[in-house]
């Protein structure tokens, strides 16, 4: 940041597009000597209310402010607690639970929203000692003689608390040190190929997000490129928005979970395509959940008239405890699909076979290799390396992974410091990360196969959810895409499979067609995975919980129909139906 402001002062930094006011956008700009400016700012005031070496959680709307804040409390010595406000939507718990395990003594909001931030932490009883301020406030703090040239952030030291999504358990934060993130940061500049005067970073996700936070703030900074983000509901509301500031931006890096593609396929009509020119986009970046094939085949198809190049499209692997960005696909290759046989996968042996009807099959997207950082394949019973094509957990080593889960020793030890079968406990420098994913090595790509939490097995055998979600989702057109959850429960006689789908939208009757759509979904499931569905739940919209990142919350599904929540809602179990 210091040399960009020095080198190019009135070169822009950061643009934020604000939809909320006007539908086709008002730009915000920072540049460098600007941001400059307000980041040494906000880190006195912090410095001068003694936050330095303190949690700083930030609750403010996405938006420039949001920059300056984080970077101001990195500046500061402080350590950054990046979170959302309480008016997003359906998140109120998670943000409470942030909060109260972290314990910040400041949270930072717009001026706009401190009410309702003060509200919420009284409702909720939420960290009671908090102070709740502004950036504003921050900043009038000031000692104009204090000098920052004597304030040392070591590179050990904790930058951030990366609250995890928690798609598979309860939010943990990870501590993220500075040397953690600047790694990080150079190993995806590398991975893409990105070059300050060449490129930019163009993105909406959200900026509490562990994708967000590197992409749109640190790696622009580390990198001296410029920044280009709008707000997460701004995408939502009209996709092509997003692929307009790509076409306006050459040079761009962004990146979006895989039903983002899938959104822009089915959301972006064709008259709001015909502006499009994505020729200049130098990665597009799929990541943070399952890829599919069909979905990077669907947006190619949709948007190559309109210069999309297929190697543009970078399937990439990665997680919260090692900052974010862990693989990708190889520089201008195009993206690897491959089929493997999906009984023998799902008893941890992968063999590749043709596609061909009535066979099971798993079609996966390798994520490639990773870049300055090491990946094993490893049993988790013997703690042993795979062998190429054989199923494991994938553990990783390197400079990017985290130092453990703030406040929870014991669970640090266990997924931060795991060791392989023969070597030395003692020695850091043999220590891994658990991610919790199983995936395999084949010529020589990553492929991830799911989560070891999240699988069903149901007589013995193990089943991929993802695979059961998507043979659900094209099982009827009434099924809404990518808001299905597969999940077990224990009944008397064994596990079995359960399945919640929202229905689509604009359905006025979903009684008319219920029958039916549980009829085509038993048989879909039966046909393609040889397993029954103890219980099918036609829910409602917005019913079936996603984390903040976009995820299906399958244990946070299995929780809600466990207690009840869908018991008036349309469920069919087995026997009960007539199916």
């Amino acid at each position: 940041m210091n040399q960009a402001a020095s080198q190019t002062p009135n070169k822009t930094a950061f643009t934020f597009v604000d939809f909320s006011t006007d539908r086709d956008g008002t730009t915000y700009e920072l540049t460098w000597e600007q941001l400059e400016a307000k980041v040494w700012a906000t880190a006195k005031g912090l410095r001068h209310a003694g936050a330095a070496g303190e949690r700083v959680a930030i609750v403010a709307p996405q938006g420039l402010d949001y920059i300056v804040s984080f970077l101001g409390i990195a500046c500061a010595g402080a350590i950054a607690v990046p979170l959302f406000p309480p008016s997003l939507p359906g998140h109120g718990e998670k943000l409470a639970s942030s909060l109260d395990d972290a314990a910040p003594m400041l949270a930072i909001c717009t001026e706009k929203q401190r009410a309702s931030v003060k509200a919420f932490c009284v409702e909720r009883n939420v960290v009671p000692g908090m102070r709740v301020t502004t950036l504003e406030d921050i900043q009038g703090y000031v000692d104009d003689e204090e000098q920052e040239s004597h304030w040392l952030v070591q590179p050990e030291d904790c930058a951030y608390l990366q609250y995890t999504s928690g798609s598979t358990r309860s939010p943990s934060g990870v501590e993220i040190t500075h040397a953690n993130v600047c790694s990080n940061a150079h190993q995806a500049l590398e991975a893409y190929d990105i070059r300050r005067d060449r490129n930019c970073t163009v993105g909406w996700l959200p900026l509490y997000h562990d994708m967000g936070l590197v992409l749109m703030i640190v790696l622009p900074v580390i990198g001296g490129i410029s920044s280009v983000l709008m707000d997460p509901l701004a995408f939502v509301q009209q996709p092509a928005r997003w692929l307009r500031l790509l076409t306006r931006h050459s040079g761009a890096l962004t990146a979006a979970p895989n039903f983002a593609y899938d959104y822009c396929v089915q959301r972006v009509r064709d008259g709001e395509r015909a502006g499009l020119s994505l020729g200049s986009v130098t990665a597009m970046v799929n990541g943070s959940e399952p890829i599919r094939g069909q979905t990077l085949t669907r947006f190619q198809a949709a948007f190559g008239p309109y210069g999309m190049r297929t190697a543009t499209m970078r399937p990439s692997y990665g997680l919260a405890e090692a900052t974010v960005f862990v693989a990708t696909s190889p520089q201008e290759e195009e993206p690897t699909v491959t089929v493997f046989d999906r009984d023998m996968l799902a008893q941890g042996t992968a063999r590749v076979v043709e596609a061909s009807e009535g066979q099971p099959i798993s079609e996966l997207v390798a994520c490639g290799r990773p870049v300055s950082q090491e990946i094993a394949i490893v049993d988790t019973l013997t703690y042993r390396r795979q062998d190429e094509d054989t199923v494991g957990e994938i553990w990783i080593k390197g400079p990017n992974v985290g130092r453990g889960y703030w406040g929870r020793p014991q669970e640090s030890r266990e997924i931060f410091h795991a060791v392989l079968d023969g070597d030395d406990p003692a020695d850091p420098a043999q220590h891994w990360l658990r991610t919790g994913d199983l995936g395999l090595w084949h010529d020589k790509q990553l492929y991830v196969t799911g989560r070891t939490k999240d699988l069903v097995i149901v007589d013995g055998t193990n089943h991929y959810p993802h695979d059961i979600e998507e043979t659900v989702q094209n099982a009827h057109s009434a099924i809404r895409r990518h808001h299905c959850a597969a999940f077990a429960v224990s009944t008397e006689e064994a596990e079995r499979l359960v399945i919640v789908a929202e229905y689509i939208r604009d359905l006025t009757d979903p009684e008319s067609l219920r029958e039916e759509v549980t009829r085509a979904v038993r048989a879909a499931v039966a046909s393609s995975h040889a397993i029954a569905i103890h219980d099918f739940v036609f829910a409602a919209p917005n019913t079936v919980p996603h984390t903040t990142s976009g995820k299906v919350a399958r244990p946070a599904c299995r929780e809600r129909y466990l207690a009840g929540e869908w018991r008036t809602e349309h469920t069919t179990r087995k026997g009960t139906d007539g199916a």
